[in-house]
Order: structure tokens, then C-alpha cells, then sequence
């Protein structure tokens, strides 16, 4: 995968994942969204209603074409990582012109992460 792709048939999986056919599931850079399945035991998740904030972000991509650049998975460790701890490419994403990591925080269905 090139380090910028257009994320084709995009799907919101929760609030900061997306499925892109050919790709597969995508991570949103710098944000984490409530967890649809509940936070599991000894894990600091964020707040919120999940269903509500993938709701957001189904309703963020549905604006336009979806086109992703491959970040950094994690800032904080030496050395580039394309793919976070599951496999999945790490991107900032965008939308009608909207980030979407940015936009889901703006809206009050992410926070940062980090």
C-alpha cells in the first residue's frame, strides 16, 4: 500500500475505524472513540455513546470521497509504524474537505489520543 490511498465503499466500523475495500480496516490517526463491544478489563477507553459516534462518522464519510494518508501509528516510539498493534493502517482521513479524526472530536464523538 502506497502511503496515500482513496478509501473505496467506505464503512464506519465503530468511531475512529474505517473498512475500505482492497484495503481492509483503517485506523483513524490521533483519536480514539468509545467502544461498541464495552472497555475491556484494565483499559482507559474514551467516554460516549459508540453507536452514536460510528452513527458520526457514517454520516462524516458519506460527504465524499474518502482519501488517506499513512501516518506514524505511534509518535511515541522510535521509528516509523505504519500499522498499529491489530495490523491496521494508521491515517489521517478526510471527507467534503473535513478531517475526519479531527471532525469526530470536534463534534463531541472522539477525543485525542496520546
Amino acid at each position: 500500500m502506497t502511503l496515500t490511498f482513496l478509501c473505496i465503499a467506505a464503512i464506519a466500523i465503530d468511531g475512529d475505524t474505517l473498512r475500505c475495500s482492497g484495503v481492509g480496516r483503517v485506523r483513524l490517526a490521533r483519536i480514539d472513540a468509545p467502544e461498541l463491544h464495552g472497555c475491556p478489563p484494565r483499559r482507559r477507553c474514551a467516554p460516549g455513546d459508540a453507536r452514536a459516534s460510528q452513527d458520526n462518522l457514517a454520516r462524516l464519510i458519506a460527504t465524499g470521497p474518502v482519501r488517506c494518508r499513512v501516518v506514524d501509528a505511534n509518535p511515541f516510539q522510535k521509528g516509523f509504524q505504519r500499522t498499529d498493534r491489530y495490523g491496521r493502517p494508521v491515517a489521517r482521513c478526510s471527507a467534503g474537505g473535513a478531517d475526519l479524526g479531527d471532525a469526530q472530536i470536534k463534534d463531541g464523538f472522539a477525543q485525542p489520543w496520546g
